[in-house]
């Protein structure tokens, strides 16, 4: 799939959009003034976004939204955000609204993450979901820095296939590699991949006739058996399939299914729970998540 006016090539400040895809970019940083989590640096390139800092908790916390003004990514698109916390600041990431990655003609799309939290600042990183249209070829690349101190919140839902149309993931490859590493030392390494075929929708250790597949990670400082017990305990048990782990210093949930609005709602549970007892504050869902 091509957009339209695909030739048009931008300034570099504005972004640019050439026969090979879009190549945009997003970098944000946060600092700590006086116990308000301030936006410091913010520097887009299109189609990447962000819109105006917002805080619905108060001043400790700011939630920003990253939106893509073009509507999808498609193969050959580059994209790439970096993400900057300074000591003690909190920030909260999500996405305007569900990604869509389109049939590609044999180009990759590719974006890479890179995210750096310094000493006891909280990242809570929660895009909505991503719909991986059958021929899709894509590969993300996410690595993450932790600080003594620091901790991470993530989540990655993908639906392969329009499901809704009858649509499966077919044709096509995605592929999501992320890493967290503290002081040198990895605590989380996580390598996933989607072949489109019949035989991958089919088997039992791949898709299993099953749309959507979703991780949750929570890196930084331990948790205990009894909380794994309650994460597990959250799930409503109405068709999907789960599972609930401890990582080395954080809490890892898997989620195969057919509904994002039932993996959504227990991840923000689960969210509410660590939020609960690692933060002593709530949840505040995003104002831009759908009700």
């Amino acid at each position: 799939m091509n957009r339209q006016n695909n030739s048009i090539a931008f300034s570099p400040e504005r972004g640019e959009n050439t026969a090979a895809g879009w190549h945009g970019k997003v970098e944000l940083g946060y600092r700590n003034c006086g116990g308000a989590t301030k936006l410091m640096r913010d520097r887009v390139q299109a189609p990447l976004k962000v819109q105006r800092p917002f805080y619905p908790e108060g001043n400790a916390i700011c939630h920003s939204v990253i939106l893509h003004t073009a509507g999808g990514i498609v193969g050959g698109d580059r994209l790439s955000q970096d993400i900057r916390l300074e000591p003690n600041s909190h920030a909260l990431i999500t996405t305007a609204s569900a990604a869509k990655l389109y049939r590609s003609e044999g180009e990759t799309a590719t974006q890479k993450i890179s995210i750096i939290v310094e000493k006891d600042a909280v990242l809570e990183c929660l895009p909505q979901e991503m719909i991986v249209f059958d021929g899709a070829i894509y590969r993300q690349e996410m690595r993450v820095e932790l600080a003594p101190g620091a901790r991470v919140l993530l989540w990655e839902i993908s639906r392969f296939g329009r499901s809704a149309r009858g649509e499966t993931f077919r044709r096509g490859h995605w592929r999501s590699h992320s890493e967290i590493w503290q002081t040198g030392r990895p605590l989380w390494i996580d390598r996933q991949q989607a072949i489109g075929s019949a035989a991958a929708i089919a088997t039992p250790n791949r898709l299993a006739c099953r749309p959507i597949v979703a991780t949750l990670a929570w890196v930084g400082e331990p948790v205990t058996r009894h909380l794994v017990q309650q994460a597990r305990s959250l799930f409503p048990e109405k068709g999907g399939e789960v599972g609930v782990t401890r990582l080395t210093d954080g809490l890892l949930c898997r989620y195969r299914g057919d509904s994002t609005a039932e993996v959504r709602h227990w991840f923000t549970d689960i969210w509410e729970l660590l939020r609960l007892s690692f933060l002593h504050r709530p949840s505040c869902p995003p104002r831009v998540w759908p009700l």
